[in-house]
């Protein structure tokens, strides 16, 4: 039997994603969509260096009020 003449071989899990995305095929949209909603944004490069200039550094002991 040659390699490129094999059965096709799918997993569990392969054959039961393909199957909910039979069941639902807007199943990909929606998850687009939810990733666009949290993670895909622009950011603002102007208000990300005035954060980054204005944070303060950590005190050498967190509990304590003021460096001696």
């Amino acid at each position: 039997m040659s390699i490129f003449n094999r059965p096709h071989y799918s997993s569990e899990i392969t054959n039961f994603i393909e199957e909910m995305k039979e069941k639902k095929p807007t199943l990909e949209a929606e998850q687009r969509a939810g990733r666009a909603l949290l993670w895909d944004k622009n950011l603002d490069r102007g208000l990300l260096e005035e954060y980054s200039e204005a944070r303060v550094p950590m005190q050498p002991y967190v509990y304590q009020t003021q460096a001696k």
